[in-house]
């Protein structure tokens, strides 16, 4: 019978997750050969190659990824039983990890997320938010379930992952009152002649919005481009400018920045969606946000 060194694979674990051997390394309290050795003794008693290298770094090859996927179980696992022996409950939820593209809007991100925990089995939910080309890379080292982001992945990408749309909405534009009154009478051509506040270029939302204007013959009145949406609805908030934000989420606007619709931009389409590793969603956590997503948020929008 052949038997397992879970040392070596917890050392192959900790290197996919921390995606580099350096890291893993640090971790482990351990030196960088010892780790890279014991990956190697790994390799060999498998009979195949787990990492390979990309540039300076490493990826996992496809044999890599279902050998993470089994240690990711197997060390659950471990907790799980020493969690027992300890007699500390157990119910065993379903780690969800979850990557948010910084530029979502956090009022769409919420609403995206909570059908997870509002669910019939238990959740436990860790967000990380960062920008999404940071976020593909470590979905690419299986260190995430999935991305929410407005954007597929790029052409090009190095690695395999599916892009599964969560749905669309139109632009809904929104002021505080008095700014609404006066530019409300002549929408959408008082976007060209009142102080707007639109997200930054890099967004997916702004690179469809500058052909808009284009195509409607307005010349913005920009008054500051903010990439944080928070941000955007907060000097919005203060009557500072005119901003748009998802139609998805126009009741969730009015309700907690005190602001008035201005008009809607139907024509405007913004997409979202929940890029994974497998082309097939399997996780219920996942399942459950894009059952929602599709039921729900982005119904008749």
């Amino acid at each position: 019978m052949e038997w397992l060194n879970y040392h070596h694979l917890l050392y192959f674990w900790t290197v996919a997750r921390e995606g580099g051997v350096a890291r893993a390394a640090a971790r482990l309290h351990l030196t960088h050969p010892t780790v890279s050795g014991q990956i190697r003794e790994l390799e060999s008693a498998l009979g195949e190659k787990l990492f390979v290298r990309v540039g300076r770094g490493l990826e996992l090859t496809e044999m890599g990824r279902v050998v993470f996927g089994y240690a990711d179980e197997i060390f659950a696992l471990g907790r799980e039983l020493m969690d027992t022996v300890k007699s500390r409950p157990t119910g065993r939820p379903v780690r969800l990890v979850v990557g948010v593209d910084d530029v979502l809007p956090k009022l769409l991100v919420r609403r995206l997320l909570e059908p997870t925990l509002r669910g019939p089995d238990p959740v436990r939910l860790v967000v990380h938010e960062a920008p999404v080309h940071e976020l593909f890379a470590r979905l690419a080292q299986h260190a995430l379930d999935v991305v929410l982001s407005d954007s597929t992945l790029p052409p090009g990408a190095r690695f395999k992952a599916f892009a599964h749309l969560l749905g669309e909405c139109g632009v809904t534009w929104f002021a505080v009152e008095s700014l609404q009154k006066r530019a409300k009478r002549d929408f959408p051509r008082s976007l060209g002649v009142e102080p707007l506040i639109l997200p930054t270029e890099d967004t997916a939302l702004r690179r469809a919005l500058d052909p808009w204007f284009e195509q409607q013959g307005l010349r913005p009145q920009i008054v500051a481009e903010i990439a944080d949406s928070a941000l955007i609805k907060a000097f919005g908030q203060n009557g500072l400018g005119i901003f748009p934000a998802p139609t998805a989420v126009e009741r969730d606007v009015l309700k907690q920045f005190d602001v008035r619709i201005v008009g809607r931009s139907e024509d405007l389409r913004e997409r979202f969606w929940a890029i994974t590793a497998e082309r097939r969603i399997k996780n219920p956590a996942v399942v459950a946000i894009t059952h929602a997503a599709r039921e729900r948020l982005f119904v008749d929008q």
